[in-house]
C-alpha cells in the first residue's frame, strides 16, 4: 500500500504544483521518483513529527497542499497538540497519512501499534478520517484527500495487502462500497483487515448464514444514508477494525445508533480488546491473538447468533 501511495502522490504532484510531501524520516528510497522530479516540494523533517505538521500547517496557511507521511502510531500521538491546535483548530487542508496502522508494525511492539489513532483523531473538530483497505481504495480517497478544505487523516497499510477491487474504485470520503450480498448479516469493515471480513463472510455462506459485506472506509464522516439502510433491513450488524472497539468505526456507529431509536437491529463490534498486546510475532500471529482472523470473526458471528439461553 506505501508503493501505491509513493507512486499516486507523484501522479499528483505533476498536475497540482501546490502539494508538497513532508517525511517523518522513513520512506526515503520510497519517495526517490517524487524527490527526482519535485525536489524543492519534498522536505525531509526527520524525527519530529510535532513540528512536522507544524510545518504543514505553515505551508497550508500559505496556499500549499501538504502531505504528512510517516508511522502511524508517530504520526498521530507524538504529535497530537500540533494536530488538534495547528491544523484543527484553524480547519487547515492537511492530509496526514500514518502507514502502518493497526498491527502492522506488530513485530516491534506496543510502541509501534497504532489501535488507538482513529479514537483520539476522531473527537477534534474538522477532522475527516479514512481507512483505505487496499492500495485502489488508497489512491481513490487520497485525491478525494486533496480536494478537501479541512484536514484528512489517512490509515493506510504497509505493504503486502490483498488487493480486494482490482481497479480504482469511484470512492469518495463519506462512503461506502458494497462489495458481496447477503441478507442475514452485515459486516462493515474499515482497513485492511477487509480481507479478513471477505474470508469470514465465504466460511459463514457455508453454514448458511448469508452475509453482505461493505468497505466502509470512511470514520468521520459516516456513511449515514447506508447505515439507515442496513440498520433497517438487517436484524444484526457487525463491525470489524483492527483498531480498538471503543472510540473506532464501532464506537462511531454505536454512537450514532444511540439517537436512531427507530433503529432495532444488533449491532456486534470486533476489534483490538482495551489492553496492550505484549507478545511479539508478525501482524497474522497479533491478528490470531486479537480474534481478527477470518475463523475468528466467523466464529463470532455465528456465537452471537445463537438464541441467548
Amino acid at each position: 500500500m506505501r508503493n501505491a501511495f509513493a507512486e499516486e502522490i507523484t501522479a499528483l504532484a505533476a498536475t497540482d504544483h501546490r502539494i508538497v510531501l513532508l517525511s517523518g524520516d522513513i520512506g526515503n528510497r520510497l519517495f526517490d521518483p517524487f524527490k527526482a522530479r519535485f525536489p524543492d516540494r519534498f522536505i525531509n523533517v526527520g524525527v519530529a513529527e510535532a513540528n512536522m505538521v507544524g510545518i504543514a500547517a505553515g505551508l497550508a496557511l500559505g496556499g500549499m497542499r501538504p502531505v504528512t507521511y510517516t508511522i502511524a502510531s508517530f504520526a498521530v500521538y507524538r504529535a497530537y497538540e500540533q494536530i488538534r491546535v495547528d491544523v484543527g483548530y484553524h480547519n487547515l487542508p492537511v492530509v496526514m497519512v500514518g502507514t502502518g496502522a493497526g498491527l502492522a508494525y506488530a513485530a516491534n511492539g506496543p510502541t509501534h501499534h497504532s489501535c488507538e489513532d482513529v479514537a483520539v483523531l476522531r473527537v477534534i473538530p474538522n477532522m475527516t478520517i479514512a481507512c483505505p483497505a487496499d492500495a485502489d481504495e488508497l489512491r481513490a480517497l487520497l485525491r478525494d484527500s486533496l480536494k478537501q478544505t479541512g484536514p484528512v487523516y489517512l490509515r493506510i497499510g504497509k505493504k503486502g495487502e490483498p488487493r480486494i477491487h482490482g481497479t480504482v474504485p469511484e470512492m469518495r470520503l463519506g462512503r461506502a462500497c458494497v462489495l458481496r450480498p447477503g441478507h442475514d448479516v452485515v459486516i462493515l469493515a474499515c482497513g485492511t483487515i477487509l480481507s479478513e471480513a471477505l474470508d469470514a463472510a465465504e466460511l459463514l455462506e457455508e453454514h448458511g448464514v448469508s452475509t453482505e459485506v461493505v468497505s466502509f472506509p470512511t470514520v468521520k464522516p459516516l456513511d449515514e444514508p447506508l447505515l439507515e439502510h442496513v440498520f433497517s433491513a438487517r436484524s444484526m450488524i457487525v463491525t470489524v477494525e483492527e483498531h480498538g472497539r471503543a472510540g473506532g468505526l464501532g464506537g462511531a456507529i454505536a454512537e450514532w445508533l444511540t439517537d436512531q431509536p427507530r433503529q432495532k437491529a444488533r449491532l456486534l463490534r470486533l476489534g483490538t480488546s482495551d489492553a496492550f498486546l505484549h507478545e511479539a510475532g508478525e501482524q497474522e500471529h497479533a491478528r490470531e491473538l486479537c480474534g481478527l482472523t477470518a475463523v475468528s470473526i466467523a466464529h463470532a458471528i455465528q456465537s452471537a447468533l445463537k438464541p441467548q439461553a
